[in-house]
């Protein structure tokens, strides 16, 4: 991304304190010479690039190196991007944009693994949400059900269980939806969820 590709901000109305607000503040104390902001600001961010990252089919070693770069370029570009509000949709679009070159680099060395290959690749994500509800015997019949949920499904409800606060506009800039779509599919994904606990004899069985 040069310095000159600021991508048009996040969706507006996202609710008070969101992640799109409490980013725009931390950003902006940056740019203003608060350089300790920055770090408030990678804790806030760093788990919804990661997701948008390996929702790009980045491996894990290498989304590390995806999402560093990330942050890398913002310290590089920072007085570029005029509009505080604006921080958070350059940080998922550099991350994307990194992570398909990373893709098509790796596509020169061996094939993507395929859909049905994908499905039974442990999870290699960060410690997150799920990790710590696979300590209960609940947490494991629950995120054994989300792993066979259509990917679309995982993507969305990982980086809605992962947020303090889900941001509508992020979440739709991260994952690449309609910003409208997001609660209908949400709401989908979790009747299916549902179902799908409700038919298990595990469940709630502790």
């Amino acid at each position: 991304m040069t310095p000159a590709e600021t991508p048009a901000d996040v969706p507006a109305g996202t609710p008070a304190g969101s992640l799109v607000d409490r980013a725009t503040t931390a950003f902006a104390a940056y740019q203003a010479g608060d350089r300790q902001r920055l770090s408030e600001l990678v804790d806030l961010v760093t788990p919804l690039l990661w997701h948008t990252v390996r929702a790009q089919r980045v491996e894990h070693e290498a989304a590390q190196d995806v999402v560093q770069t990330t942050w890398l370029r913002l310290v590089h570009h920072a007085d570029t991007i005029h509009e505080p509000q604006a921080v958070l949709a350059w940080l998922i679009t550099t991350a994307k944009r990194e992570s398909w070159r990373v893709v098509r680099t790796a596509r020169h060395d061996r094939p993507l693994p395929s859909d049905d290959d994908r499905e039974q690749l442990p999870d290699l994500a960060t410690p997150g949400p799920d990790h710590v509800a696979l300590q209960t015997l609940d947490g494991q019949v629950l995120w054994q059900h989300v792993h066979s949920l259509p990917e679309r499904c995982q993507s969305l409800l990982r980086v809605i269980a992962f947020a303090e606060r889900p941001d509508y506009g992020a979440v739709a800039t991260a994952l690449g939806m309609p910003i409208g779509s997001i609660g209908p599919t949400r709401g989908r994904c979790l009747a299916k969820l549902r179902l799908l606990l409700d038919n298990d004899p595990h469940w709630g069985d502790h």
